[in-house]
């Protein structure tokens, strides 16, 4: 089911990161203050898709964005127990492509676009995220940047280690 959504609604995509949980937390708490329902998005690209062009593979998409869809609906069942009660109504999909284009796609005609500052990717000491970068730039509803705790702390301690590793010439 990849169709866009219409209608008032808060988009917000997960990965399953610190991240991604506070950036649901956020979207549950703004839809219910709007009384909207709740886009949950995870994009999925199943590894035979990444293999050299001369690689034979047998890709099946279906079985991919079950077990993509699968992980976000447990992640979301996790967060929705500490969440505002009662919780707005939450649809959850699996997204073929990579995370920046399916949340820009889907942006298209929502209330409010909602991303953690920073997911699984590779660098920590960076303050805002390539897929939130892209959904700033590009999303054609309000985007929200949501910062965690959790990265707030691993940019600290990326600041600490470096500050801790000059030398002063003096």
């Amino acid at each position: 089911m990849t169709e866009q959504a219409g209608g008032a609604r808060v988009v917000v995509g997960v990965d399953g990161s610190s991240g991604a949980r506070a950036a649901l937390r956020f979207a549950l708490e703004d839809a219910v203050r709007r009384g909207v329902p709740v886009d949950v998005l995870t994009a999925y690209r199943p590894p035979e898709i990444w293999l050299d062009f001369y690689a034979v593979g047998d890709v099946d998409l279906d079985r991919a964005e079950r077990a993509a869809a699968e992980q976000a609906e447990a992640f979301v069942a996790e967060v929705l127990r500490e969440g505002p009660q009662p919780a707005p109504e939450v649809r959850v999909r699996a997204v073929l492509g990579t995370a920046a284009d399916v949340l820009v796609r889907e942006s298209a005609g929502a209330d409010l676009l909602v991303v953690g500052s920073r997911g699984h990717g590779g660098f920590s000491s960076m303050l805002l995220g390539s897929v939130g970068m892209q959904c700033v730039l590009h999303a054609t509803c309000p985007v929200t940047v949501v910062h965690s705790p959790e990265a707030h702390r691993d940019r600290w301690l990326h600041h600490e280690r470096a500050r801790r590793g000059r030398t002063t010439v003096g």
